[in-house]
């Protein structure tokens, strides 16, 4: 396969990526331990579907001229930064349970919530937008085929996915929730001071 080299290459510089803590990691992680196994996949769902926006516009050309523009990048980047505050706001905001909370309790999120807290979580994140553009042109050679690059795209989504649900699974175990039970308002609270410091820095950040 003439393209199987390239393909490796972009694979592993993207897992890399994803497996290095950021928004994602602490979006999945918060929805999974707070929350349930359940909302944590379908946070990795959308986090996955965030990807293909990425992947989408830096094919037909769109990230290079959001990367040349310090209008359109600030608004990504301020979007980003202020759902991130917002989400961990929510947190810190969020009642003590009465009583210590058992196993099987959960929060309610519904399924398109979950979906919707990863999508806008990855999408809105301007280091993927710098990333994808620096994958698509630097590492990504501009004669590979389009359909090709495509597929490049495909796995890309479905390794978020899949990565991300791995870390849903592992931190919904019921072992770790029992550990947590009793103090899990104050994870929640955690969690929303690291999305609230994710969210500053982002907005603080000089990427451009």
């Amino acid at each position: 396969m003439p393209y199987l080299t390239e393909f490796i290459t972009v694979a592993l510089i993207h897992l890399l990526a994803v497996m290095s803590p950021g928004p994602d990691f602490a979006m999945v992680s918060k929805n999974s331990l707070i929350n349930s196994r359940k909302v944590g996949i379908l946070t990795a769902v959308g986090l996955g579907l965030g990807i293909i926006v990425h992947v989408v516009y830096s094919l037909i050309g769109i990230g290079i001229i959001i990367s040349q523009s310090i209008v359109l990048f600030s608004i990504i980047k301020y979007l980003g930064a202020g759902y991130l505050i917002y989400i961990g706001y929510k947190a810190l905001k969020s009642k003590k349970q009465q009583g210590a909370v058992t196993l099987g309790e959960t929060k309610m999120i519904s399924n398109g919530t979950a979906i919707k807290m990863g999508f806008l979580t990855n999408v809105l994140n301007p280091k993927a937008t710098l990333f994808f553009l620096a994958l698509f042109t630097q590492v990504i050679n501009p004669e590979t085929p389009l359909l090709i690059q495509v597929l490049y795209g495909a796995e890309m989504s479905v390794m978020t996915f899949v990565w991300f649900s791995l870390v849903a699974l592992v931190l919904s175990q019921q072992g770790l929730k029992g550990v947590l039970s009793k103090i899990m308002h104050h994870v929640e609270h955690v969690f929303g001071a690291m999305l609230i410091a994710l969210g500053i820095k982002i907005a603080l950040s000089n990427s451009k």
